[in-house]
């Protein structure tokens, strides 16, 4: 029993990281063009998953994004800015891997009250906060160069202008996003897995 337990466990785990990988490899799924702005959807992922199975699931599989953001800069960058910034691990793999656990630990500290869909809102609501914080954040403390700047299109001085203006775009849209669609998914599949599990 303890070996199917943990066999079924290891098939769960791989299929996650499996999703993680064709999330973050596909164009159009991980990242959705909407007008001027580009939404992450990977936080709303990695939120789900460490709301149905726990903040140590949710760190593994944001370390896992954060792995393949950190190999890509180097091998098949998203964009030319990328080689510049990601190839940092305290930008691309640190705060991926705390998006897991900080949306696993809200989820279960609010879910104890039994308001399972308010636990799910902000457990997206923190991952995608925590994502676009930490990695902004980042940018400024650890890759502040005039390389990266004129990246963004500004000069070095300004660059903590335009992070700021990113945050107040694309940064609220992914909040909002990830509030109103965590738990649209987390309600149903908790379900789901309570089902199959009796």
């Amino acid at each position: 029993m303890q070996q199917r337990s943990q066999i079924r466990r290891l098939t769960r785990r791989s299929l996650l990281l499996v999703l993680i990988i064709v999330q973050d490899l596909v164009p159009f799924i991980g990242n959705l063009p909407l007008g001027p702005l580009s939404i992450t959807t990977m936080p709303i992922t990695v939120a789900v998953i460490a709301a149905l199975y726990g903040p140590i699931e949710g760190t593994l599989a944001g370390t896992v994004w954060g792995i393949l953001t950190f190999i890509r800069a180097f091998v098949y960058p998203s964009s030319a800015l990328a080689p510049l910034i990601f190839t940092n691990p305290l930008i691309s793999i640190v705060p991926r891997m705390l998006v897991g656990l900080f949306a696993g630990w809200v989820f279960w500290l609010v879910q104890k009250s039994g308001r399972t869909g308010l636990a799910a809102s902000l457990g997206g609501l923190v991952a995608s906060l925590t994502n676009t914080i930490l990695v902004l954040g980042g940018i400024y403390l650890f890759a502040n160069t005039p390389q990266v700047a004129a990246g963004y299109h500004v000069s070095q001085n300004n660059l903590g202008v335009a992070l700021a203006a990113i945050v107040g775009t694309n940064g609220i849209a992914e909040a909002v996003l990830a509030t109103v669609v965590v738990p649209l998914l987390v309600i149903p599949l908790r379900k789901v897995i309570q089902r199959l599990a009796k």
